[in-house]
């Protein structure tokens, strides 16, 4: 029996995926979480051959996060990262993290099952199409701190609000998004925030 550990915030994805789960002859649900932080105490405790994680969770750690630390504490553990969307940057990421397997949460519950078999056995799963841009997709040009400025003007904040959170002045404000325009070859702000956003670097 393959051993499941399943982390999802959303209580009715979470009653679903664990109803398809128990429905395979070879697989049981040993846990089921809603935060990274209880992913990564469960995982460290039961020791599962698969993690199933959402990437998207509330508090410290998102599933991102998560799969990191489990990656460096329960290595044996096989994960396997869900996602809404399939933006190739959230994909980078999650395979630097150490997952083996990511899947997009509309997929089929049959290739859901097989992917957590064939990351229970070792196997790196990924969606082709997500792979085939994953490889041939622009890599994110921004640095984390410029896509934190970004990401702070996209949500709408001054160049004030943005200096005095991140501890900047307005004018180091300014040089950084100046230079994230030209990075992205974008328009203006406005431009350079729907390209990031679109590419899942924001």
């Amino acid at each position: 029996m393959i051993s499941v550990l399943l982390a999802e915030d959303m209580h009715l994805i979470r009653g679903a995926l664990v109803a398809l789960i128990e429905l395979e002859d070879d697989m049981r649900v040993v846990g089921e979480v809603a935060t990274g932080e209880e992913a990564v105490t469960r995982g460290l405790e039961l020791r599962p051959e698969v993690v199933v994680l959402d990437i998207q969770m509330p508090g410290r750690l998102d599933g991102l996060a998560a799969a990191e630390e489990l990656r460096a504490r329960a290595p044996e553990c096989g994960l396997l990262m869900l996602t809404s969307t399939g933006k190739t940057e959230t994909l980078r990421r999650a395979l630097a993290a150490g997952a083996r397997g990511f899947m997009l949460k509309d997929a089929p519950p049959a290739r859901l099952a097989e992917a957590i078999r064939r990351v229970a056995a070792g196997e790196t799963v990924v969606d082709p199409s997500l792979a085939a841009a994953a490889i041939t997709g622009r890599p994110n040009p921004l640095s984390p701190r410029e896509a934190e400025v970004l990401r702070r003007a996209g949500e709408g904040a001054d160049l004030a609000e943005i200096a005095a959170e991140l501890f900047l002045s307005k004018g180091t404000v300014r040089n950084y998004l100046g230079a994230i325009v030209t990075k992205l070859d974008a328009r203006n702000r406005l431009d350079a925030v729907r390209i990031a956003a679109e590419n899942g670097w924001i």
